[in-house]
């Protein structure tokens, strides 16, 4: 969280959408966002999921579903929302959302391109499957 200065977009409103679990970010500029609530639970910037520097991610699966109960305001800069799945302590500051939106389809394809590589599924329960390794031919013998 870099923090509130002049250049820092503050949205003018935030809206729960719970049919199609969306949450809207309309900004004083008419721009706005649609952000799913599985696309905020995925990248939450809790110290649990990034880590506390470099390197240290972990990797958020099976949260396809997931629901906000609601959101809480957080001084002037932030808000926390209080997901379905009990995780409560992301703090998603103004920039930090604004960044989310502006970023979306990108942080989103390489989210996918991660969950593939690690052979782990969006959807909850599904056990994480290897990556088939061909190092001993394509019979399945070793």
């Amino acid at each position: 969280m870099a923090g509130l200065d002049e250049t820092t977009k503050i949205p003018t409103e935030i809206k729960l959408h719970q049919k199609s679990h969306v949450l809207e970010l309309v900004f004083a500029d008419g721009e706005r966002f649609e952000l799913s609530y599985e696309f905020l639970r995925v990248f939450t910037p809790s110290a649990e999921a990034r880590g506390h520097g470099p390197g240290q991610e972990v990797l958020q699966v099976g949260k396809r579903g997931v629901g906000i109960d609601r959101v809480e305001a957080v001084g002037n800069y932030a808000i926390r929302p209080v997901f379905s799945d009990g995780h409560d302590s992301g703090l998603y500051s103004w920039d930090v959302l604004y960044n989310l939106g502006s970023h979306q389809e990108q942080l989103w394809n390489d989210y996918l391109a991660k969950l593939a590589a690690a052979g782990a599924s969006r959807d909850p329960g599904k056990v994480p499957t290897p990556p088939v390794s061909k190092a001993h031919g394509g019979c399945g013998k070793h």
